[in-house]
């Protein structure tokens, strides 16, 4: 893909170095980074100091190299406040995901695209990858993503996936828009949508709607499961999400203001 013009090179090493610390767990030499980056050591020196200087990173005692700083902890409250999951929404998620034995998400609007706001799980029910927090693609394949997508209009649903696009992720992606426009129809009318190795081979997923006070959908509550377990479990989790997304309705509610925006 090419790179549009006018882009910083240096801002881009900089965060391809944030990047990499931050997917590192909290401790990773310049010498590692260098080499995952592919930059020369001389450079990547320059890059950490710069980052620890303005907050972004840390250094680590003990030898232990760099880790993530307190200022991404500050913007990562901020885009929470921006998607309007407060403390008591994620706890919420949490409890979810304890009941349900599943991966837990929640799923708004955000202007025009459809993100993943917050999740829980665990080691013993873990997330889907790359099924994570400020994932915003792939609407089309996943069952959050058919529900907030299933709330629009034609015309602006049409809009969004000419610029999102379909693309094929597995051997049962729904690519042609005919098609999700009737299966859409379908989630619309159950107030329920799911997806069974459509986003990736042996993942399933199942998503009901939150609701506004005037019936409108503000976001999604979603489970993701291994596939070989869902027709098991798939009338546990519907349920589950089904209590789920009228308990996220009830919480939102009580606080307008989390809905401002959506």
């Amino acid at each position: 893909m090419t790179e549009p013009s006018g882009l910083i090179g240096s801002a881009q090493r900089a965060l391809r170095v944030l990047d990499i610390v931050g997917s590192a767990g909290d401790g990773i030499t310049a010498k590692a980074v260098a080499r995952r980056a592919g930059y020369n050591l001389s450079t990547t020196y320059h890059l950490l100091n710069t980052l620890v200087h303005e907050g972004y990173l840390i250094r680590l005692g003990h030898g232990r190299g760099f880790g993530l700083g307190y200022k991404v902890g500050s913007l990562y409250q901020r885009l929470c406040a921006e998607l309007d999951v407060g403390q008591e929404l994620q706890d919420e998620l949490h409890h979810l995901h304890q009941r349900a034995e599943a991966a837990a998400y929640y799923t708004v609007f955000r202007e025009t695209d459809i993100v993943v706001a917050a999740v829980a799980d665990s080691p013993a029910f873990p997330r889907a990858t790359p099924l994570d927090f400020g994932f915003h693609e792939a609407a089309h394949a996943t069952a959050f993503g058919k529900v907030l997508l299933a709330s629009l209009p034609r015309r602006d649903r049409r809009e969004y996936l000419a610029g999102a696009g379909m693309p094929r992720l597995t051997s049962r992606t729904t690519v042609r828009a005919t098609d999700l426009d009737t299966e859409l129809e379908h989630v619309s009318r159950a107030g329920m949508a799911l997806e069974i190795e459509e986003f990736q081979p042996e993942l399933a997923c199942l998503s009901a709607p939150v609701l506004d006070s005037a019936g409108r959908v503000t976001g999604a509550v979603a489970f993701s499961v291994p596939s070989t377990d869902f027709a098991t479990r798939r009338w546990h989790l519907e349920r589950a999400a089904r209590t789920g997304a009228a308990r996220f309705a009830h919480l939102l509610a009580k606080t307008p203001s989390l809905i401002t925006g959506l």
